[in-house]
């Protein structure tokens, strides 16, 4: 590799750019120069991963940012030694390929893998150090086979299930959606409204870990954004208090209620249930005809709403009264039954108790139809010191008394109490506060038999059935008599059919119930005829363990390794959207706390440390291809140069921060790397030439990056690397310029310290660079040179010299100047005497070797 690039002319380098990007490209591929070290390597490991892209089309910004930034945690890492992990694989099942497959009439599979094609070559045109021999497709019969097997591994632990349910529907893709893919009441992919729809459905039984879930987020704290952490806090909430158990008139089996506050069952005044679930339909079909036309009519309007819409504060209360009463298991009152929208089917048990005087939807609700209110709770009482006098009879039984709070009733004011205070109109319960009250109430309930301690939780179990083609087939048989039969693990992977003579339009059932030569097959065991099951699974499935199976991406025999899974995982930086806060970093939590039970791994969580990087966006909007305001991937690639490209997207901002494509300057990047690129070209000093004779500004300048360096990147503060690399550039620049001269040991150090770490923002000139310093590839595997404690002392500073409290002069001066030679240096200062004049000197304050204040009078 003779030919450099180190004088290219400027009116060249996007030309040249392209010449050197093409050469060490083909030089990392001959080499597999990023190749994961073998088990036989004794270096320390590190797994770096980016959250998997969606085969779309082509690479888009988001994609450039992303994965520029786990680039550069994983090139740091290899310079510090490390055996690093870097793979890359494909989410390539989901509605996206299927939907364009129904506009072309083609198969979703050529599509996606055509897609995959295209963004392979992309991610090598811009650079990226992947291990290209553990690529992987989770629509690859050989990955979707284990997704089966984890499902029969739930299945077989009971955490698989079947059961109808209302759903998420959306009526565009004619599929259902899991709780977490509806966004505001729409359809996270399409935006269609989401509506609700009754199926038998698969579910995986996440709930069973809410515990574990929400408690084990306290290990991430501090390695986890908290933005994220709290949102999934939010996700699972979980909420404390009392099951309590109300018997319903004319019914043999109670109806349970969940509330976080049992002390206020005394304030109970009404009854409501879900229109939607199974509970208002069962009472309603035993109402008088009336109220079931009502009740019926009522429910076509609830189904055409959202749950979100459902639960907004300031929607009008609207309901139907069923009729039916339930009794208070505290004091025996009747509470007529309601079927009122704003409570959710699967929320709890699908009913409450309403106390309208301590909750606002209650409230807003019983004004609305005119039911009672009842205080139970004085909030003007003081809940700490001395406690109120509450009156008795003469059998030393609590009086109910009702403190004078007319004027804060809530059915004068429409504002619920919902304060602290102490407990009134409420027996036994009378005088306490509201912590005590809640423990003497489910005491109560639980020597009564009508309650106990609980808990509930806002998350739900993970809804897994899609009514669509391209996803993995549930491996499931269903025969005759209702018996669901697990395939034998023997037979995986059950293979999707081909989609010739299929009709993959949305119909609301899956297009697989209609390939007959697949769904129609024999129980293994017995041989009668049996019916897959045609629904494919969710493809947050695919992505909840694929972490895992990039350490054993072309075996056939395991899912993964447990070995290597104890080497290499978890996975150490995980850099990816703060959109899958939710969906996809809980449900792979999840999963692993399953892996865990079954011994399969030694961790139980699966990222940790992640990085969530901002959006690249366009004059202060998202880029849509629907607002025509998109920024090309291969268009500023070809324009720039990938190295530019990189440069331009890593100075442009922190992190976690939105990037405006308006304010990166891929141009002045270009400018940069050329200026680094002539540095190397000019250096004149032998390769083995020693350092410490160097010219002490710049070795010091130099010195000073590499101790700043390592922290800039473990803190992802990459866009002030970039700017400590442009000065140590321009210190160099000016040392050449100067009387050192380009044969200055100094300025060789100063080039291979810029071509190193260089290396994690521009590796081709990096590489570039390092060949022309006289060095063999590759500079990606060139350890850091640690920085020389000598060198960080700082020879001299700058004092600031102040009068009158106005600084007047500027010294440089030894760092270890005494305080009487900075006085004095002062004092003989021309701006210093000028700025003092005939005026008396009262004080001088001295603290070397920064700072001279001088107090004078006038």
């Amino acid at each position: 590799m003779t030919e450099n690039f180190s004088t290219v002319p400027a009116d060249d380098e996007v030309s040249s750019a392209h010449a050197i990007q093409a050469k060490w490209q083909k030089y990392w591929a001959d080499n597999e120069t990023f190749l994961t070290g073998g088990d036989d390597d004794t270096r320390p490991r590190r797994y770096v991963l980016a959250m998997f892209p969606y085969p779309s089309g082509d690479l888009h910004m988001g994609h450039a940012e992303n994965y520029l930034y786990s680039d550069i945690v994983a090139r740091f890492w290899r310079h510090r030694g490390h055996n690093v992990l870097n793979p890359i694989g494909w989410d390539s099942f989901g509605l996206p390929a299927e939907n364009a497959a129904i506009r072309r009439g083609a198969d979703p599979k050529e599509w996606t893998y055509q897609n995959i094609a295209q963004q392979k070559t992309g991610f090598q045109a811009y650079g990226v150090s992947f291990d290209w021999s553990r690529v992987l497709h989770t629509s690859d019969p050989e990955y979707y086979r284990w997704n089966q097997w984890l499902f029969l591994k739930l299945y077989e632990r009971g955490l698989a299930y079947r059961k109808k349910s209302p759903v998420n529907w959306c009526p565009n893709d004619q599929t259902v959606l899991a709780n977490e893919q509806v966004v505001d009441g729409r359809c996270e992919r399409c935006g269609a409204e989401v509506v609700k729809k009754k199926l038998t459905q698969w579910y995986f039984r996440i709930t069973d870990y809410a515990d574990r879930l929400l408690d084990d987020l306290n290990q991430l704290e501090g390695f986890w954004p908290s933005k994220v952490l709290q949102m999934q806090r939010n996700w699972i909430g979980r909420s404390v208090g009392a099951d309590v158990d109300f018997r319903i008139e004319g019914r043999d089996e109670p109806v349970t209620v969940f509330s976080t506050r049992p002390d206020t069952l005394h304030g109970a005044t009404f009854f409501v249930v879900a229109p939607d679930g199974d509970l208002a339909a069962e009472l309603a079909a035993e109402a008088p005809d009336e109220v079931r036309e009502r009740f019926q009519g009522y429910l076509t309007e609830v189904q055409k709403t959202t749950d979100i819409d459902r639960q907004a504060t300031d929607r009008p209360k609207t309901g139907v009264f069923l009729e039916r009463y339930a009794i208070n298991p505290v004091n025996g009152e009747k509470l007529p039954i309601w079927a009122a929208d704003y409570v959710l089917a699967d929320y709890g048990h699908g009913a409450v108790m309403a106390v309208p005087a301590h909750d606002q939807r209650d409230l807003d609700f019983a004004r609305e139809f005119g039911l009672p209110i009842k205080v139970v709770v004085d909030t003007t009482a003081p809940i700490t010191g001395a406690m109120p006098v509450i009156e008795v009879d003469e059998d030393g039984v609590p009086i109910d008394t009702m403190p004078s709070l007319d004027d804060q009733h809530p059915s004068v004011t429409g504002t619920a109490l919902t304060g602290e205070g102490r407990m009134i109109n409420s027996g036994e319960l009378n005088g306490l506060s509201k912590r005590n009250a809640i423990a003497r109430a489910i005491e109560q309930l639980e020597a009564s038999g009508t309650g106990r301690a609980a808990k509930n939780y806002r998350l739900r179990d993970w809804l897994i059935s899609r009514q669509r083609f391209w996803g993995t087939p549930i491996p499931m048989l269903h025969a005759d008599d209702g018996r669901i039969i697990p395939v034998p693990e023997d037979q995986l992977p059950v293979k999707l059919p081909s989609v010739e003579g299929l009709d993959l339009s949305p119909k609301g059932a899956s297009p697989l119930g209609a390939a007959e030569g697949w769904v129609r097959t024999v129980d293994p065991e017995s041989g009668d005829p049996v019916l897959r099951d045609p629904d494919t699974m969710d493809t947050f499935v695919d992505s909840s363990w694929y972490f895992l199976r990039f350490l054993s991406p072309n075996s056939d025999t395991v899912a993964f390794d447990p070995k290597q899974a104890s080497r290499w995982a978890p996975v150490d930086s995980y850099i990816g959207g703060v959109e899958h806060a939710i969906l996809h970093l809980l449900y792979a939590r999840f999963i692993t706390k399953v892996l865990f039970d079954m011994g399969l791994i030694d961790f139980t969580e699966p990222f940790s440390n992640l990085i969530n990087q901002g959006m690249v966006i366009l004059n202060g909007t998202k880029m849509s291809k629907s607002k025509g305001n998109l920024v090309l991937f291969q268009e500023e690639l070809d324009a720039h140069g990938a190295d530019a490209l990189r440069v331009g997207l890593a100075f442009a901002g922190p992190v976690e921060d939105d990037k405006d494509w308006a304010d990166v300057s891929t141009t002045g990047a270009q400018k940069f790397l050329a200026r680094a690129m002539r540095i190397a070209g000019e250096v004149s000093s032998p390769v083995d030439v020693v350092f410490d004779g160097g010219d002490a500004a710049l070795r010091r300048a130099t010195h000073k990056l590499l101790s700043e360096a390592p922290a800039l990147v473990e803190q992802t503060k990459f866009n002030v690397l970039v700017a400590r690399l442009m000065e140590l550039v321009n210190v160099t620049r000016k040392t050449i310029d100067g009387a050192a001269g380009a044969a200055d040991p100094a300025v060789r150090e100063a080039a291979e310290t810029v071509a190193v770490m260089l290396d994690l923002i521009a590796p081709h000139t990096a590489e570039e660079m390092w060949e022309i310093l006289g060095h063999e590839p590759s500079v990606g595997l060139v350890t850091w040179r640690s920085a020389d404690s000598a060198l960080l002392v700082e020879d001299t500073v700058t004092a600031v010299v102040q009068v009158g409290g106005k600084v007047r002069a500027q010294l440089e001066v030894p760092a270890r100047i005494g305080e009487a030679e900075l006085e004095a240096l002062a004092r003989a200062d021309e701006r210093v005497i000028r700025s003092i004049g005939d005026r008396e000197i009262v004080k001088v304050v001295v603290r070397a070797p920064k700072i001279v204040s001088i107090v004078v009078k006038g």
